[in-house]
């Protein structure tokens, strides 16, 4: 979960209640906040994000750094994901 919510935050600065329900349309389940504010506590702690004093999160620049190696670490393991996908697609029998 990690990984996500350090992705989300990359986008937008967001306070905690706002990653919550972005993770909650893109997994079907808002975390609970026993769940969640772990995640950007150890986050913090590592040096990846960086609370606003209104609590807004934001990414650092080794946070920035963390986050493009995990994405060429992923990519060089699902580099055939898009195939992957077709052959999942509704539409592959037509």
């Amino acid at each position: 979960m990690s990984f996500l919510v350090l992705w989300i935050i990359s986008k937008e600065r967001m306070r905690g209640c706002d990653i919550g329900r972005e993770l909650e349309k893109r997994r079907g389940s808002k975390p609970s906040p026993g769940t969640l504010y772990p995640v950007l506590k150890e986050l913090k702690e590592k040096g990846l994000i960086e609370p606003d004093k209104k609590k807004f999160y934001t990414v650092t620049r080794k946070g920035e750094e963390e986050l493009d190696s995990a994405l060429h670490y992923f990519s060089s393991i699902f580099y055939d994901a898009e195939e992957m996908f077709k052959c999942c697609s509704p539409h592959h029998s037509e």
